[in-house]
């Protein structure tokens, strides 16, 4: 299983139990906010100062390791 940068929040969240904490941890603190579901995960990269491509490189590393 691998992410990408365009992948809905909703759908990352759903996807691993890993994923959510990862995100929070890179600075993405408004996972339960009903509007972030929405977004792409590079849409939420931007909006919180976020250089995606490391973000997915990093998600896609763990992912690989389970």
């Amino acid at each position: 299983m691998t992410i990408n940068k365009n992948m809905l929040i909703g759908e990352l969240i759903q996807m691993d139990e890993l994923i959510p904490s990862m995100l929070m941890r890179a600075g993405m603190h408004c996972l339960g906010c009903p509007a972030s579901q929405g977004e792409s995960l590079e849409e939420a990269c931007m909006v919180h100062g976020i250089d995606c491509d490391t973000l997915v490189s990093q998600i896609n590393e763990v992912l690989a390791a389970k």
